[in-house]
């Protein structure tokens, strides 16, 4: 078949399958406290099953000249780069240089079902026109001012490069497929080593969840890596979900590594809590059964525990469309520690023990939620502080950055990554607004 024709046929499945969510959207009535899904017992409705589940997509637009983000009451918010190529995530060094992942992602994946190219086509326009460079940006604020004086192309030619972490004189980087080490010397604004794979990850030829983040043990020597899922529920095959759905733990010297963690359908932002040193991360539930089903959530990643995914979900709640089912793993699945409401997508996490914004909100954790797409009212894309006490989530959750989406479903920005700089400012990755920005206190 020739492309153009194929191209209109598939333009036309995708009118057609509109059609289909804009009823189903209509259908739902989305009058649901959103408010009793964040904390540590969420309430759970009755899960529901849809041939095209309700979606909703704003349309990115971008910043238009001097405007930004809407911040809490008390706090600065200003660009510390912009032009960016699909900022992801973040890294301070020690000196203060940020790192900037900017990745393409992989080639799309096989189509495995009808709907598949309908979700692909809609899910793609969430992200705009900006494309990724496979690359890692330096920039410089020497003075701690805010204004970046110097940018340079730190390290190029990745393969959809995201999680980062540094141990002493090793820069690791968690590209899609691989964790690969690099020498760094701190101080330096290029890296032209090829660098060393110190372990394979799993990558394609199906990549569903392919943002792999990364951090270091409090002591440096080992390494966490987060793997999402190959797929929403499975449907892919449990085949292709060997290693997935996981959090890895790696030996930096000897690149050993083994499953740390299971059943988590896409763990990003992970990150050691300060007090107890305990690995934390935030979760990406599944997907189609409902805009009040599943919650993502943050939670303690513990040794050799089991979440639930893909058969079932916040502990022993059974999926049914899971086939065949596991009630014996089921019976093993643990709950996770705190809820952060159904589909805010999650992606990055900060903690924050002291500094201006810990004087401001206490101690506790930055998550940035990248945004809903599968229910008809937006949920998430902000920014939010969750606090903590002796390790544990405690108090209320409050938005610190806001004003993504306007009240015409136009996205102006979508964060994803969040870190603390070396003043104790938040900086947060905006990958649809292709900014980086920098919140202080002060107003």
């Amino acid at each position: 078949m020739k492309p153009a024709k194929t191209f209109a046929r598939v333009l036309a499945a995708s009118a057609a399958a509109a059609s289909l969510l804009g009823l189903a959207a209509c259908q739902e009535n989305d009058n649901f406290d959103r408010s009793t899904q964040i904390g540590p017992n969420p309430t759970l409705p009755e899960p529901h099953q849809y041939l095209f589940p309700p979606m909703k997509i704003g349309t990115p637009v971008g910043w238009s000249q001097g405007q930004a983000p809407t911040v809490a009451k008390g706090l600065q918010i200003k660009a510390l780069a912009t032009d960016l190529r699909h900022p992801r995530s973040l890294l301070v060094l020690p000196n203060g240089d940020v790192l900037v992942a900017e990745p393409s992602g992989p080639p799309p994946e096989p189509v495995t079902r009808p709907k598949s190219i309908v979700l692909s086509w809609f899910l793609s326009a969430a992200h705009g026109k900006s494309s990724g460079a496979n690359r890692i940006t330096l920039l410089r604020d020497a003075n701690g001012d805010g204004a970046t004086e110097q940018r340079t192309v730190f390290l190029d030619h990745q393969n959809s490069p995201f999680g980062m972490a540094l141990v002493g004189g090793d820069l690791y980087v968690a590209n899609t497929d691989a964790v690969m080490r690099f020498p760094y010397t701190e101080g330096q604004t290029k890296i032209d080593a090829a660098g060393t794979k110190l372990l394979d990850l799993p990558g394609g030829p199906i990549n569903h969840h392919w943002t792999k983040s990364l951090t270091a043990s409090a002591d440096g020597k080992l390494l966490y890596a987060g793997v999402g899922s190959n797929s929403n529920v499975a449907e892919n095959g449990m085949e292709a979900e060997k290693g997935r759905a996981a959090v890895w733990e790696i030996d930096r010297e000897s690149g050993r590594a083994r499953v740390f963690a299971s059943g988590l359908r896409n763990p990003n932002g992970l990150s050691i809590e300060p007090t107890t040193h305990a690995l934390w991360a935030v979760i990406n539930e599944r997907d189609e059964l409902g805009p009040n089903l599943v919650p993502d959530y943050m939670t303690s990643v513990r040794e050799g525990a089991f979440y639930g995914w893909p058969y079932s979900y916040y502990g022993q709640h059974v999926d049914p469309r899971v086939m065949p089912p596991n009630p014996e793993l089921v019976a093993k699945a643990i709950p996770p520690d705190f809820a952060l409401s159904s589909h805010v997508a999650p992606l990055g996490m900060a903690f924050v023990t002291d500094g201006p914004l810990a004087a401001m909100f206490g101690q506790g954790a930055f998550v940035g939620e990248h945004g809903s797409w599968d229910r008809d009212h937006f949920n998430g894309y902000k920014v939010i502080f969750v606090p903590f006490k002796d390790g544990k989530p405690s108090g209320p959750v409050k938005d610190v950055v806001t004003g993504f989406v306007n009240d015409k479903d136009q996205v102006y920005g979508r964060p994803v990554g969040v870190a603390i700089d070396k003043t104790g400012a938040l900086l947060i990755a905006d990958d649809v607004g292709d900014v980086v920005w920098r919140v202080t206190a002060g107003s």
